[in-house]
């Protein structure tokens, strides 16, 4: 995911979107959501995860 496409998303992102920004897979993913270890914050809302857009950025860092 380049530069551009990171910054153009929204405050928060469905889990599939942050996966790809951290190269991560699918089952991957969702199974560090649910054990708590994402490596950025994920809210569950209902059924769904989802990313915060500010944790991403920081763990990705100023090369993001």
């Amino acid at each position: 995911m380049s530069r551009e496409e990171l910054l153009a998303l929204p405050v928060s992102v469905d889990l599939e979107t942050g996966n790809r920004a951290l190269g991560l897979g699918r089952s991957k993913g969702y199974e560090l959501a649910k054990r708590g270890l994402y490596p950025c914050r994920v809210l569950r809302l209902g059924n769904a995860y989802r990313v915060v857009m500010a944790d991403l950025l920081a763990l990705l860092g100023p090369a993001a």
